[in-house]
């Protein structure tokens, strides 16, 4: 299967640290400007008294370290994301399994992964679309789905609904009635990498997961 990674020069940490430099670069340009005009208006007859003037100068040489120190993060934030980016390559084509509510469809199949039973022996299954509309709501029980719902795209209605992310929620009920709340995992095939709104991304057909969601990559 074919795949695409991309990747563009902004991360969410990245980031941080450059706003975090732009504000000591500030900081640092005005104490810079501070300390100059200082010295230059000071009352030559009373001058800055030394101890006072080492006291700036060492804040003066604190800030400067600061701002190499940030530049420095900054690029090695970089290098990391650039690494892990590459690496991703490798997912391209798998399985794998995701913490999400987001449901991709991909090829008219879509899976969701079920616990087993417990607490809950039942889970209500709720598929909605893009707009919130409810799509499909199944009930199944559990320890008898393999561990596993499969979503054939139908809706409902029996209507085969278009390849695309869609919004998923599993709630279990115990034999009381009493309803728990599940982690929804789903899983789908890479089919690229990218970096997007400053975050490292699995591509699944139309659907856009963080990598810090990924759970497992079952073995073929």
């Amino acid at each position: 299967m074919s795949g695409t990674i991309a990747g563009t020069t902004s991360s969410t940490s990245s980031s941080a640290a450059s706003r975090s430099s732009a504000t000591l670069a500030t900081n640092f340009n005005t104490f810079l400007t501070l300390l100059t005009t200082q010295l230059q208006n000071q009352d030559p007859t009373n001058p800055m008294d030394t101890e006072q003037l080492t006291q700036q100068l060492v804040q003066f040489s604190s800030i400067e370290q600061q701002i190499q120190g940030n530049q420095t993060m900054e690029r090695l934030l970089e290098l990391q994301q650039a690494g892990q980016l590459a690496n991703s390559g490798a997912l391209i084509g798998r399985r794998v399994v995701l913490e999400s509510n987001s449901l991709p469809l991909q090829d008219k199949r879509a899976e969701v992964l079920l616990p087993p039973a417990g607490q809950a022996d039942i889970a209500v299954i709720q598929v909605q679309d893009a707009a919130g509309n409810l799509v499909r709501s199944e009930m199944v029980k559990l320890g008898d789905t393999a561990g596993r719902w499969v979503w054939d795209g139908k809706d409902s209605g029996g209507r085969q609904r278009q390849d695309g992310t869609y919004r998923v929620s599993v709630v279990g009920r115990s034999p009381q009635g009493e309803a728990i709340e599940f982690t929804t995992q789903v899983a789908g095939i890479v089919t690229g990498a990218t970096r997007q709104n400053g975050e490292l991304v699995l591509r699944l057909g139309n659907t856009t997961i963080g990598y810090d969601r990924l759970r497992e990559v079952p073995g073929t």
